[in-house]
């Protein structure tokens, strides 16, 4: 921000200055006084537009949203009336003020805070601060316009593929894009494609190192970094098989271990449906009919590796790019040395990138073993970019109708995503209950099991807020009739009621889904609501013999309207907290190709699948949350989905990082997904502890193996840790049965670790109640990463495995089986404590420290006001007990403590309280300031305790520690000395 005299300045300036331009006429500028030069630009009433003299874009648009925030449009043609958009729901600033100024070729759009370059030769913008520091410059003739042919059922249409690219320093670090699968934190470099996918989930905002934004407002499927699809791999390598014949590799197909087929195949590509009609003649796995999967037959695996062997030889050295997308069990060797070994389930594999430095015109050997157990592969690839193109900033999108994004600046990230969400939406408040414990699974089969699950945990003493209802509650063969099964569910009413009694809550599975057969599909298909594609190609599901199926089309208002009206009145009266919004990619039919799947998403009522590709989810969960809202008036919406677009934060959503796999990776790389998650302006996030889907080693627990029993016990153990210190603690998965007290026997030392973190979490709910808060009132993020903190510190930009909750904690999750210690790098410029020993380690360093199998290793930033309450069950008992504010000293602190009543929109009424704290390090005074605003439940006063924590301590860790002060709080200021 400028200083505030001289932003005042600046202001009067702007207010004064007179309006010089219009149509084709530039203003005055110093170096010409008394000159009119005739420019190819005009001011609007929110900015200005300029008609290039070449380039490919007719006419580029800039318009000011904000003091920091500016829209850039470039059009093929002079129609700059683009359709609306789906993300965006702030209009033009009509109180920014804001100066247009012509200096030689550029065109300048100034605000107080920023300033637009525009090139009136070529269009190119540039993006200065209000300094005049450049932040952000598009590469001059990288603006790319080009028309494509769109087809689907209704005919062709003619859009624009759209590309971008902005110059970017060796240093700079790029972050969000959505959620993510890859392990990667910094996405300087990479590739990343945003195109909906169970466990991938693509939300157009990048953010820099440098404190910008770009939101890239294109729903179709987009790329950033290299702007080609990776390729098969005899498109760009010479290709020999295993004898050093030219053309392909040496496919070697077993069975049981013996081999039956051997030919050569120029391409490993089982990647979708359709590709199984390559499957050797003659070779079948098993005896029988090919098992069916709704469009073709695929040949049943049991028993099954595949061996692709041979040599690749390229004539561009550098380091060259693979896309490996799969499920099984897959492994990869280059040049010798192993670069990829995982397993995914079969019905949902996805892409697993790596990158491997080649030479030239060297062979260099190639192995892939396949073990496929029904699923998919294929190998693709593309070449290396010149180092300036890969580590540039590059957007490109399939369908569009412009080039339209959003520069949005701030002083820091957390500016940037504060701007974000001033043009996408606040992010309102979810439930109170919402940042409680979690129960879940893949599911519960009738009315008792639901209700005795959280019976169960009240026996046990356990705390828990909430279980989930997920999907096939109703008869097998009327999905989308929202009817629950009479047979196993005889009185949904009365199981809300029993949950609710034991003072919890429960949210159930609603899908965008329907079975032709049910009432609700016709009505919906009698008012050109549903896409009926799926239905028509015959396609069936995974359910009992496979039932015809298809999804609704949300961006048609009568469909959301009476999708809505059905969910309303299936559901009246029984009193569910929220809904699971599952599937929403949409994910109408596993594996199909990209084409396909966007000819089965459409005709929508705005257009191609391929125009809205990624959208779906946003719209679905926009129209729920409102029509929600409405009906419900003042208490909080909650939903939960699986996937998200950008401005899903405005829905009282979160989103879960869908079908992950029971692996150590899997673990791993939710860290970077949900850090990346907070990073693309969506705050609240979660996980399936455990991962969704296990290997079949894991799937009998009473014949597991004592080595996978005990990897089992300790994948989850590890994985519930980082769910503790997650957003939103969620335990949800296929079978085993993932309660806490199926998992561990009460009264074993496992179990007891369970409870631990469960009853951890509780304890620092007034902490991470007040960081919820503060999304709402402050534009926070829970789940930080290093950078938002520490933005000077370059190591801590790439590290993908570690994160902040709030500005406090410090959390390194152990992602490695049998680890009993773990590197943890300190961010330079703060010392650190642990949170359980008290142990004091300085910034700007890595520590290898210890990490026992029960304890997850948090760190308490010095300086650090951290509130904690009493022992409880559920987040609405003892909201007037006593809380223990801890000080972690050797650094001066401040911290707000949020609350309010917990379930309904009062706070945007102003009905909330902040206590705001400081703590100087140097008098060794802790400062209680004055209570401000207030709100019907808010006790009158609290009885507060303060401990202090220099160093170690035997009870440092102990949230019932003695403490150095106790007073009564009224709502006064109060000094309390050490």
């Amino acid at each position: 921000m400028i200083p505030t005299l001289a932003r005042r300045l600046f202001l009067v300036a702007l207010m004064t200055a007179p309006l010089a331009a219009c149509a084709g006429q530039g203003l005055m500028n110093g170096a010409s006084a008394g000159a009119i030069q005739q420019a190819a630009f005009e001011r609007t009433a929110s900015g200005i537009v300029v008609t290039p003299a070449e380039g490919a874009a007719r006419r580029v648009r800039l318009e000011v949203y904000g003091p920091e925030t500016i829209r850039v449009t470039a059009t093929e043609n002079a129609d700059l009336d683009l359709p609306a958009s789906l993300m965006v729901t702030a209009q033009p600033s009509t109180t920014t003020p804001f100066q247009v100024e012509t200096r030689g070729d550029v065109v300048l759009l100034k605000t107080a805070e920023a300033t637009a370059e525009v090139s009136r030769e070529t269009g190119a913008v540039r993006f200065l601060d209000e300094n005049g520091q450049e932040v952000l410059k598009e590469r001059p003739g990288s603006r790319e316009l080009s028309p494509v042919t769109v087809e689907d059922q209704k005919g062709d249409h003619r859009f624009l593929a759209t590309r971008q690219v902005w110059e970017s320093p060796a240093d700079e670090a790029f972050y969000g894009l959505g959620q993510h699968q890859q392990g990667v934190m910094n996405y300087k470099g990479h590739d990343v494609q945003l195109a909906q996918h169970n466990i991938d989930v693509g939300i157009p905002l990048v953010v820099s190192s440098r404190n910008y934004g770009v939101l890239w407002d294109n729903n179709s499927i987009t790329r950033f970094g290299d702007p080609r699809p990776y390729g098969m791999i005899a498109d760009q390598f010479i290709v020999r098989d295993a004898t050093g014949r030219f053309g392909g590799l040496t496919a070697s197909y077993y069975q049981n271990d013996q081999l039956k087929v051997q030919r050569q195949e120029t391409e490993v590509n089982y990647e979708f449906i359709r590709e199984w009609s390559r499957w050797p003649e003659g070779f079948k796995s098993q005896p029988g009919q090919p098992v069916q999967t709704g469009d073709m037959g695929k040949p049943g695996q049991a028993g099954v590796k595949v061996v692709w062997e041979g040599t690749l030889e390229t004539a561009t050295a550098g380091l060259h790019k693979f896309r490996l997308y799969s499920s099984g069990y897959v492994k990869v060797w280059i040049d010798g040395q192993m670069v990829e070994d995982n397993w995914r389930q079969n019905w949902n594999p996805f892409d697993h990138d790596f990158q491997v430095q080649m030479a030239a015109n060297a062979r260099v050997p190639i192995k892939i073993e396949w073990i496929p157990e029904d699923g998919y592969i294929s190998l693709r690839h593309q070449d290396p970019l010149p180092a300036a193109d890969q580590g540039a900033l590059s957007l490109a999108s399939e369908v569009g109708t412009a080039i339209d994004y959003y520069y949005i600046g701030g002083d820091n990230l957390d500016g940037v995503i504060s701007n974000y969400r001033g043009l996408t939406g606040k992010s309102v408040m979810l439930p109170r209950w919402a940042y409680g414990f979690w129960q879940s699974r893949q599911r519960y089969n009738n009315q008792a099991e639901v209700v005795d699950t959280v019976r169960r945990y009240r026996e046990l003493g356990l705390p828990i807020d909430n279980v989930v209802q997920d999907w096939f509650y109703w008869p097998e063969n009327a999905w989308g009739s929202h009817q629950f099964d009479p047979a196993r569910f005889p009185n949904p009413t009365q199981m809300v009621k029993d949950v609710h009694d034991m003072n919890a809550n429960i949210i159930i599975s609603v899908w965008p889904k329907f079975y032709p057969t049910t009432d609700h599909y016709k009505q919906l298909d009698a008012i050109g609501g549903m896409y009926t594609r799926n239905v028509d190609v015959g396609a069936r599901d995974w359910v009992g013999p496979g039932y015809a199926n298809s999804f609704y089309d949300p961006y048609l208002p009568a469909a959301r309207d009476l999708y809505w009206k059905q969910m309303s009145d299936s559901f009246k009266g029984m009193g569910f907290d929220g809904w699971w919004l599952d599937s929403v990619e949409p994910d109408m039919h596993s594996n199909l190709d990209i084409p396909e799947r966007t000819l089965r998403m459409g005709p929508t009522a705005i257009g191609p699948g391929a125009y809205v590709f990624n959208s779906y989810p946003l719209i679905n969960a926009e129209n729920v949350y409102k029509n929600f809202r409405r009906e419900k008036g003042d208490e909080r919406t909650y939903i939960l989905t699986r996937s998200a677009w950008g401005g899903l934060q405005r829905t009282g959503s979160t989103l879960w990082s869908g079908d992950v796999v029971a692996r150590w990776d899997n673990l791993k790389d939710q860290i970077s997904a949900g850090v990346n998650t907070g990073l693309s302006g969506l705050a609240n996030w979660t996980h399936d502890i455990g991962g969704f889907s296990v290997e079949s080693r894991y799937s009998n627990p009473a014949g597991m193996k004592p080595e996978d029993k005990a990897e089992w016990d300790e994948l989850n153990l590890r994985w519930f840790q980082f769910g503790a210190f997650s957003p939103v603690f969620r335990s949800h998965g296929e079978f085993p049965l993932r309660e806490v007290y199926n998992l561990a026997q009460p009264g074993t030392p496992m179990y007891d670790a369970y409870a631990e973190q469960m009853r951890t979490r509780y304890r620092l709910m007034p902490y991470i109640y007040s960081l919820a808060g503060d999304v709402y009132q402050r534009d926070g993020t829970i789940m930080r990463g290093l950078v938002m903190d520490f933005p000077s510190d370059l190591k801590a930009r790439d590290i993908n495995d570690q994160y902040l909750l709030g500005h406090a904690l410090l959390v390194a999750p152990v992602t490695e089986y049998k680890a009993r210690s773990r590197s943890v790098y300190f961010p330079q410029g703060a010392d650190w404590y642990d949170m359980l020993t008290g142990q004091k380690y300085a910034g700007g360093r890595s520590v290898t420290v210890q990490a026992a199998v029960d304890k997850i290793p948090v760190f308490v930033r010095a300086g650090s006001i951290l509130p904690t309450g009493p022992a409880i069950q559920y987040t609405a008992e003892k909201l007037d007990g006593p809380l223990t504010l801890v000080i972690y000293t050797g650094a001066n602190g401040t911290f707000s403590l949020y609350e309010d009543q917990g379930t309904t929109y009062a706070y945007e009424r102003g009905e909330f309280s902040n206590i705001p704290m400081t703590w100087n390090d140097a008098t060794g005074v802790l400062t209680i300031g004055a209570r401000t605003g207030s709100y019907p439940t808010m006790p009158a006063t609290r009885t507060i305790n303060v401990r202090f924590v220099s160093g170690p301590g035997a009870d440092v860790g102990d949230f019932d520690a003695a403490p150095a002060r106790t007073i009564q709080y009224d709502g006064q200021a109060v000094e309390i000395r050490r």
